[in-house]
């Protein structure tokens, strides 16, 4: 099951407080800047540094790569509010 998009609006890296990629399909939340990608177990996103996964180049590139084919945008811009309106 997908994960609500109203909540995929609000999910950010617990570390850097910036968006995540989605992919439903690898039941997981990737962070590319800090290559750490967060599962989701029983449709809970698991946003526990200590948990995160650390991937590797190959890895991150094939994550790239698959959200650009995909069209897998950010969970959210960082430079909007999450109401849409200019942030604070």
């Amino acid at each position: 099951m997908a994960l609500d998009p109203l909540l995929l609006e609000i999910l950010a890296c617990p570390e850097d407080k910036g968006p995540l990629l989605y992919f439903a399909d690898e039941d997981s939340l990737y962070n590319p800047r800090l290559h750490r990608r967060y599962a989701i177990r029983d449709d809970i996103p698991i946003m526990l540094i200590d948990e995160a996964e650390t991937v590797d180049d190959a890895e991150h590139g094939r994550l790239l790569a698959k959200a650009e084919a995909e069209g897998i945008t950010p969970t959210f811009d960082p430079g909007k509010s999450p109401s849409g309106g200019a942030p604070a």
